[in-house]
């Protein structure tokens, strides 16, 4: 059973609702696609969570070995990981009661994403939340910054 993502709109709202972002497998390396998209992130005013258990701080933020490290509430779990990886971390998703489980391009699991809608998280697959954000700057305008 192929899972399919949310509406436009509905991710527009996702978006909208969202203030704190952990973004699971953060590298502090400048040109990795996940430290430029934790970068745009801060520049459009979400805080950043990043989850790497070998950094400690990533992007003036400290750094979390798990989810179930991060002593506060999470709204999106952005994953830069790959896609084998994505069932352990959905469970720790579901378990912190994040509200979002957002899967970056490339990143793909049905059975997981499957389990974490069941378990009430909106989940987005295969989308890139940096590409989805400065395509959506008209819909969105300063709702998003």
């Amino acid at each position: 059973m192929t899972f399919s993502n949310p509406s436009r709109d509905q991710i527009a709202q996702i978006l909208r609702d969202s203030k704190v972002i952990a973004v699971v497998g953060l590298s502090s390396k400048e040109d990795r696609p996940s430290n430029l998209v934790g970068r745009f992130l801060q520049g459009r005013g979400f805080r950043i969570i990043p989850v790497n258990p070998a950094e400690s701080e990533i992007l003036g933020e400290r750094s979390y070995a798990s989810l179930s490290d991060i002593p506060t509430k999470v709204d999106i779990v952005d994953v830069f990981r790959k896609s084998e990886s994505v069932p352990e971390i959905a469970e720790e998703a579901v378990k912190i009661g994040a509200k979002t489980l957002w899967l970056q391009e490339g990143v793909r699991h049905d059975e997981s994403a499957s389990m974490a809608a069941k378990a009430g998280l909106i989940v987005v697959q295969d989308l890139c939340v940096k590409k989805v954000l400065q395509g959506m700057s008209q819909t969105l305008g300063n709702q998003v910054q």
